[in-house]
Formats: C-alpha cells, sequence, structure tokens
C-alpha cells in the first residue's frame, strides 16, 4: 500500500499504521512517516538531495 504524501497527521497516523502492517518496527515505521510528512510539506517528491 502506498504511502499517504501529505503533512496532515491523519496521514501521518495511517501511513505508521501501513508501515507496521509491513513489518517494520516501530521506529523505524515513525522515522519514514516523519520523512514522507516532510517531504510533503517542502513540496518535494524525491529523495532530499541534489545532484
Amino acid at each position: 500500500m502506498p504511502l499517504v504524501k501529505s503533512a496532515s497527521k491523519q496521514a501521518f497516523r495511517k501511513n505508521i499504521k501501513a508501515e507496521m502492517a509491513a513489518g517494520k518496527p516501530q521506529k523505524q515505521a515513525v522515522a519514514i512517516a516523519y520523512a514522507t510528512k516532510r517531504r510533503a510539506a517542502q513540496g518535494k517528491s524525491g529523495s532530499s538531495k541534489k545532484k
């Protein structure tokens, strides 16, 4: 299931639940959800590094 790319609290919660359902540890799921939330707030969809 793809993650919700939004900075809202509800999307953040859904992303954590989705990652934990996929078998990720809680800390890793939270880190992934924060990264997705941060990218959505910045308006970026890819990686944060520029070449």
